[in-house]
């Protein structure tokens, strides 16, 4: 736990925040955790090659194409998506990628967190940043099953 711990904590003290997956419709995980960061006083740049805009503000195509760039990324998306964004991670130079899950696979791409490792970035694949940032009852619960069923990541 305390690998994750310290995972989450190097993640979180980073202020400029990409989440992946936001949508129009404002209904998936991501735009929750989006708009939780947001609250949170973090800087956040939703990512979604379909939308110009979510939740009231501007959706980039890419990691690229945000403004000065970002130190982490929340991927939210469909695990087959994940591997894309942890290389253009790499390629960017973002060094924090946030595979999110809470209860099945989620976002959770095994070949994009062994690619990520293998490029030296800080994987965390598995679990919600709303776990971890003001959480709420409902999170705080979940963070603690998952913890107590084994279901929290390892960030081996």
């Amino acid at each position: 736990m305390a690998r994750l711990d310290e995972a989450v904590r190097q993640f979180l003290d980073h202020k400029r925040i990409a989440v992946a997956g936001v949508s129009r419709g404002g209904t998936l995980p991501a735009n929750a955790i989006y708009k939780k960061l947001r609250g949170a006083g973090y800087e956040v740049f939703a990512v979604n090659p379909a939308a110009s805009e979510v939740e009231g503000g501007p959706c980039y195509p890419n990691l690229a194409a945000i403004p000065g760039g970002v130190d982490a990324v929340v991927i939210a998306t469909p695990p087959d998506a994940a591997e894309g964004l942890v290389r253009e991670s790499a390629d960017l130079g973002v060094r924090h990628v946030w595979m999110h899950r809470s209860f099945g696979q989620g976002s959770v791409s095994a070949s994009a967190a062994a690619l990520g490792r293998e490029k030296g970035l800080s994987v965390i694949d598995g679990a919600c940043p709303m776990m971890y940032v003001n959480p709420d009852v409902g999170h705080r619960c979940i963070r603690w099953f998952l913890g107590i069923t084994g279901g929290l990541p390892k960030c081996d």
